[in-house]
């Protein structure tokens, strides 16, 4: 019984039912109460409202006469004779007396319906008359697109082989940028293709449909932007056409493009070109009005015609900000994609649109990846040198942000140029000569740590398994009794762990190179710590594969020389390569805090929590016909194969084939529904959960070393972070040569789980926490003389050279 309820009963011989709290939450609950209360409020802000009708004029009024500001009284009075007649007009009775008079009153929203504006109609009757007498030059504005769309997409990218696509990636990203971003293209859009055929060509479809629409753009805009730099007739012209183009939304143009050319490739392009064209158009035009007066002149005055004016003045200045439009640009069509596929586009979008239709998760999260990956790489090669490292949705909502002001966009380049230059006359500064140069006992581990490397290169041509596969036999049966061996490269042998231990061992030994004959002149990855992070991760993958135990179906296999030539080498290389870190001539950029990193403990901490929990999870989900089918199910089975028999051999044609049909829907909803999975810790999964959650264990007892919880020494906590990071590239690596093997290899209906992934993410987590602290350290300089120095000098206190000669 509510407080309400007690308060309306007068005689006051209600007793409570509960405690006072419970009345006292009872009434505050109550919703014809807060009803009420809402109603009170209501009437207090319409009574308001009206007394402020009247108050405000009469205040505008009598503030106007007060101060002799007669315009304000007039308006005032004004307004005030307005509330009083609009009021008089709405007052009871006069409505009805307007509605018996047969007229619709003023204030009836129905009296618009009188003075329609037929634009719409006027819109519809022009695209009519376009679409009936203007074919042949709609077929001209056409016809680029068509072309190419058909050339570039359908005819070269879709019918290119997706390495040679990749390779080519990598060296236009080489070229244009760097081998960093060239390597990361590579690997992106490499992830790209390994997700399947469908997912590569749209892939490439998404690829072609950007770079038809950036050059066309390009081949539009920039002209455009030139002539309103030099023209003001033209910027008067089309500035008032950029603003429309962005004001007005991608939806409402999009229609009368669907009607002139039909749903598909071509009405999207024209779409995300109107989308992403102004600012290209507009930096460009700015960048040509930025160029300083002066120096126009002077070209001028030197004789230079105007194209040469325009050629090697102007445009060279206003660089910047048409690269700058040209990157906008390209944003801004990367985030269209999803509104050219609802236009029949194709692409990734498709598939992502297709996957929320029908509510596939699998599909979802396969496109989502594809279409980040393609528009990281597109973005990527498309920056400046002095990009800010802002991730891709950063990016794109900067895009967005400066798309009506792109000055704002041109302002942060050249602040991020401005910074970069700033960064290398710190970075650089003239007193300093040189590296110091590999000598004595570092030259001997060099060489120890290549020897290593090398063994374990030779180890990937040896035989790794023998009379069938190891980590190949969990996902295709075929391989659980071959006969003959195979080396560490086969897909029944090594598989992808020996072809990461073959990348291990070139950094490895690229380092070792580099240090001795060109040191800190490359990566600074390619170094000390860098091959001992890589060769100990190796070591830690090739254990992880002698510990993998073969399934029971695969009784005749067992391991070849390969892998323990490969397990010695590696740790050859990894002794000496960490015996080199011990002794590494280097020196934190910036000195490390006194305080110890809690957060790389907690990061570490999470891993454990990752593992732990990847280790439970499936590591091998099958649903294939021979694995799902139960003794029981095996039964039915044969019941209705005999059953379908004695059918047949009655002459009953329709009972066979009624009972053809429920033998394969029964298979069918096993394959659906009977998922036989496998986590971390059985053999059929792995059975690597255990010796993964020690190692990542470990890597806890390593982070306190690293983080500073037993001394602060920053040379300490450089070494013990190498070995941390090593642990995490070791869980790593052996995570993704578990799931690249068997995405090489399985059978339909096999995939790798998601416990693998989670115990990736974990080592992934423990390979960051370690390489945060190396980073910050890179190789000691010397003068002339042969002093040590501080690799790279930061404002603020110096710390003291610390190395072998130190």
């Amino acid at each position: 019984m509510s407080l309400a309820t007690l308060a309306q009963d007068s005689g006051g011989a209600s007793e409570r039912d509960g405690h006072f709290v419970d009345d006292f939450i009872d009434l505050i609950t109550n919703l014809d109460a807060g009803q009420s209360v809402f109603d009170f409020f209501a009437d207090l802000l319409e009574w308001a409202v009206r007394i402020g009708v009247w108050v405000i004029p009469a205040a505008i009024l009598l503030g106007g006469l007060s101060s002799r500001r007669w315009s304000s009284a007039a308006g005032g009075g004004a307004l005030l004779a307005f509330v009083g007649y609009y009021t008089w007009y709405t007052g009871d009775g006069k409505q009805e007396a307007v509605v018996e008079s047969g007229r619709t009153p003023v204030t009836d929203n129905v009296v618009l319906d009188n003075w329609v504006i037929p634009v719409g109609d006027w819109v519809e009757q022009t695209t009519r008359w376009v679409d009936l007498n203007m074919f042949e030059t709609l077929a001209v504005i056409k016809w680029p697109f068509e072309v190419l769309l058909q050339r570039m997409v359908n005819d070269w990218l879709v019918g290119m082989s997706w390495v040679t696509f990749c390779l080519a990636i990598f060296f236009v990203g080489w070229a244009i940028r760097n081998v960093r971003v060239g390597a990361v293209s590579f690997l992106g859009l490499a992830m790209c293709g390994l997700l399947g055929d469908e997912y590569w060509e749209q892939t490439a479809r998404t690829i072609g449909f950007i770079a038809v629409a950036v050059l066309l753009c390009v081949i539009i805009g920039i002209p455009i932007g030139i002539a309103s730099g030099r023209i003001d007739g033209v910027w008067t012209v089309v500035r008032p056409v950029l603003d429309a183009m962005q004001v007005v939304h991608s939806f409402v143009y999009m229609l009368p493009f669907i009607f002139f050319f039909g749903i598909g490739p071509v009405s999207a392009t024209m779409v995300t070109m109107v989308f992403a064209l102004p600012p290209l158009i507009r930096l460009t035009n700015l960048g040509i009005r930025q160029v300083p007066e002066d120096v126009v002149e002077a070209a001028r005055a030197y004789g230079a015609p105007e194209w040469r004016v325009l050629v090697d003045v102007q445009l060279p200045l206003a660089r910047p900000a048409i690269m700058t439009g040209l990157n906008q640009n390209l944003l801004l069509s990367i985030s269209m994609l999803g509104i050219a596929a609802i236009m029949g586009a194709g692409g990734l979008g498709s598939l992502l649109f297709r996957a929320i239709s029908n509510v596939d998760i699998a599909l979802a999260a396969s496109a989502g990846l594809a279409f980040f990956l393609v528009a990281v790489v597109l973005d990527r090669l498309s920056q400046p040198e002095t990009g800010d490292g802002t991730n891709l949705f950063g990016r794109i909502a900067q895009a967005w942000a400066t798309r009506k002001s792109p000055e704002k966009a041109l302002e942060q380049s050249e602040a991020m140029a401005d910074a970069a230059r700033a960064a290398k006359q710190i970075e650089k500064p003239k007193v300093i000569d040189r590296y110091k140069q590999a000598e004595g006992m570092e030259r001997s581990l060099i060489f120890a740590t290549a020897g290593g490397s090398i063994l374990a290169l030779i180890s990937l041509f040896l035989p790794w398994t023998k009379d069938g596969g190891l980590v190949s036999a969990f996902g295709r049966r075929a391989d659980e009794s071959l006969s003959g061996s195979f080396s560490g490269l086969d897909a029944s042998g090594g598989s992808w762990f020996g072809i990461l231990l073959g990348i291990a061992t070139v950094v490895s030994l690229l380092s070792c190179f580099y240090t001795l004959f060109a040191p800190g002149k490359h990566s600074r990855w390619l170094s000390a710590d860098g091959a001992a992070i890589t060769m100990g991760g190796g070591l830690v993958m090739t254990v992880m594969h002698l510990l993998i135990n073969a399934p029971d179906t695969a009784v005749d296999t067992s391991t070849g020389i390969g892998v323990y030539l490969a397990i010695i080498g590696s740790a050859v290389a990894t002794v000496a390569a960490v015996r080199w870190t011990w002794i590494n001539p280097v020196t934190a950029r910036t000195p490390l805090e006194a305080d110890i990193a809690w957060g790389r403990v907690l990061v570490t901490g999470f891993a454990v929590v990752t593992m732990v929990a990847g280790a439970y999870s499936g590591w091998t989900y099958d649903t294939r016909a021979d694995s799902v089918i139960t003794p029981e199910l095996q039964a039915q089975l044969d019941a209705i194969q005999e059953e379908a028999r004695i059918a047949e051999a009655d002459g009953d044609l329709g009972l066979a084939g009624a009972l053809a049909a429920e033998l394969t829907a029964k298979i069918s909803e096993a394959q659906r529904t009977g998922d036989i999975v496998y986590d971390g810790f059985t053999d059929e999964g792995a059975g690597l959960g255990i010796p993964l959650i020690i190692l990542t264990l470990a890597a806890v007892g390593l982070t306190l070393f690293g983080a500073g919880a037993v001394g602060s020494d920053e040379w300490l906590r450089y070494r013990w972070s190498t070995l941390v990071s090593a642990v995490g590239a070791g869980i790593v690596m052996t995570t993704i040569g578990w799931i690249a093997t068997l995405a090489r290899v399985a059978d339909p209906n096999l995939v790798s789980g998601v416990g693998s992934a989670m115990a990736a993410a974990a080592g992934f987590f423990i390979l960051a926490s370690g390489l945060n602290t190396i980073r910050l350290f890179l190789r000691n300089k010397v003068y002339d003389g042969g002093e040590d120095t501080v690799a790279e000098p930061q404002p603020g206190p110096t710390p003291e050279p610390v190395g072998a000669d130190a």
